[in-house]
């Protein structure tokens, strides 16, 4: 990893509940947000992805960001064990990963396939709290993170798929939510990756943005528009003509 991280890779990352002991998991995590930090990187972990309550190296991993001052270059994804703790030990640890300011992403499609595969019934839905550290002001973001490989078997890329399986995993259906849900693909995930200086819709920035064919985000998710442009650099790069229905319904 420090090879790596000389060599010039950006994020540095780690999956300690996949580790022995908890002793090592604390090890791995000190190790990789030193390294983080002397080498001025970010920080991605893989962090509790499992159905386990007792897996807490997420508050390790926000003790640390939040002592080392790393904060908001720190993002813990997954995080699905967080759906299992208990509501005592959640009210305090929302305390502290809000003074850390760390990220967090969600990844609704693996979550949800893998996550509860050890349960009968009552089935955990596998997702993070979405919807309680979003209410509380942390920036969630959503990704995708296996694509037709063996722990998702699925997978085109079309970052509206786990928006939409977010949203209903993570009761976020009013039409507020539903509205603003494209935030957690976008701004939220920008704030996450540290490239707000360059992404947006904004004056002097590079235009990169697809073009969708509707007047909100409400009705481009539930009516699944299609993409009438794909830009970059201020390039067309795709066009669709949209489609045309021949409607012979006489009532």
């Amino acid at each position: 990893m420090t090879a790596a991280a000389e060599m010039g890779a950006d994020v540095i990352g780690g999956i300690p509940h996949f580790e022995f002991t908890r002793e090592y998991a604390v090890e791995s995590l000190k190790f990789l947000m030193k390294l983080a930090e002397t080498q001025d990187k970010l920080v991605d972990v893989h962090c509790d992805e499992i159905d386990d309550p007792q897996s807490r190296s997420l508050e390790t991993l926000a003790t640390l960001a939040l002592e080392s001052g790393m904060g908001d270059k720190v993002t813990a994804s997954h995080t699905t064990a967080m759906g299992s703790y208990n509501d005592a030990y959640t009210y305090k640890l929302f305390r502290l990963l809000k003074m850390s300011h760390i990220n967090f992403i969600a990844n609704p499609l693996v979550n949800t396939n893998l996550g509860g595969r050890f349960d009968s019934y009552p089935k955990r839905r596998g997702m993070t709290r979405v919807k309680e550290l979003t209410q509380d002001g942390i920036n969630v973001a959503f990704g995708e993170d296996d694509l037709k490989d063996p722990w998702y078997p699925m997978g085109n890329g079309n970052m509206l798929d786990p928006v939409e399986m977010g949203i209903h995993v993570g009761h976020l259906m009013g039409y507020n939510d539903i509205l603003n849900a494209y935030q957690f693909v976008t701004t939220n995930a920008a704030k996450a990756m540290h490239i707000t200086d360059h992404y947006g819709i904004e004056v002097g920035k590079p235009a990169n943005c697809i073009i969708m064919n509707n007047d909100n985000f409400y009705n481009a998710l539930n009516e699944r528009s299609e993409i009438l442009y794909s830009i970059h650099k201020g390039n067309i790069l795709v066009k669709t003509t949209p489609k045309k229905v021949d409607n012979r319904l006489s009532l």
